[in-house]
């Protein structure tokens, strides 16, 4: 899947990691570097400006690379994910990039159409879907409330099971060095289901103090949100969590990498130990 120019020379071995800054991104990142492998971060605030919204930028990101790590800012979820999505594969393909990783969420219908456009491109492509990620509460949506002591979300007493963003950019990692990977879909979990009212509980003994989970109604929270100018859709990716529908564990972590994923209890305490929530 590569250019007439790549293929009469070298082909590209350079990886793209949109949004190389972030959660996932960043140990992307700092994991193919340790391995020697050649790493362009695509960002606001990257090696080369990478934003979804200018495919004027996406030509200078893709220069001399030949696979793509794909997360997409704010979610799948999101109006205009998938023509995003669809248009970038291809132009990525077109350009030699023909190997893509795309960063998809469990139980989403807007995250599958994203999935479908990435494979109509050509590319040799691999899917890894996501649960809601541990470190959303220490270095994302939830870690100021976490910091002020209280969890106040529209989640009643429905259960998750929270993938840590470490197992996710192993996987990650491994779908974008080895060719087995081609052509799958990865479900991944953490090992349990958790409530946030557990939540709350084990973040409290990390922390050594006491953080509350308060279920507030889906409308309180859509008010909260416009408050503090955050998009109101955010609140609808909660039906993931209380429509039950991601509920049980998935074994991608162990079908990838051959261990178990890591428990909550112990992202907790080393979330703790470095001063996420000091």
């Amino acid at each position: 899947m590569r250019n007439a120019e790549q293929t009469a020379e070298q082909p590209a071995t350079k990886t793209l990691v949109i949004g190389g800054t972030g959660k996932t991104g960043r140990r992307v990142v700092e994991r193919l570097a340790a391995q020697g492998r050649e790493v362009r971060v695509g960002s606001r605030k990257g090696d080369r400006l990478f934003v979804w919204e200018d495919a004027g930028s996406w030509g200078a990101a893709l220069e001399g690379v030949g696979s793509v790590y794909v997360t997409y800012f704010p979610d799948l979820a999101f109006p205009g994910a998938a023509e995003a999505v669809g248009e970038f594969s291809r132009f990525a393909v077109e350009r030699g990039a023909g190997r893509l990783v795309l960063l998809s969420g469990r139980g989403e219908e807007g995250a599958r159409v994203s999935e479908e456009r990435m494979k109509e491109s050509g590319a040799d492509w691999t899917v890894v879907r996501g649960s809601w990620f541990n470190q959303n509460f220490s270095e994302g949506f939830f870690r100021d409330a976490v910091r002020a002591g209280e969890l106040a979300l529209p989640t009643g007493e429905a259960a998750e099971a929270f993938v840590d963003a470490d197992d996710i950019a192993d996987v990650v990692v491994a779908a974008l060095t080895d060719a087995r990977h081609v052509g799958r879909t990865y479900e991944l979990s953490g090992p349990r289901l958790l409530t946030f009212g557990e939540v709350a509980a084990e973040l409290s003994k990390a922390a050594g103090r006491r953080i509350d989970y308060v279920p507030v109604t889906l409308d309180a929270y859509r008010a909260a949100l416009a408050e503090h100018g955050v998009p109101v859709e955010f609140a609808d990716l909660f039906s993931l969590i209380t429509d039950g529908r991601n509920a049980h564990l998935v074994n991608g972590v162990e079908e990838v990498l051959g261990r178990a994923p890591r428990d909550f209890s112990a992202y907790a305490r080393d979330a703790a130990a470095a001063g996420a929530w000091a």
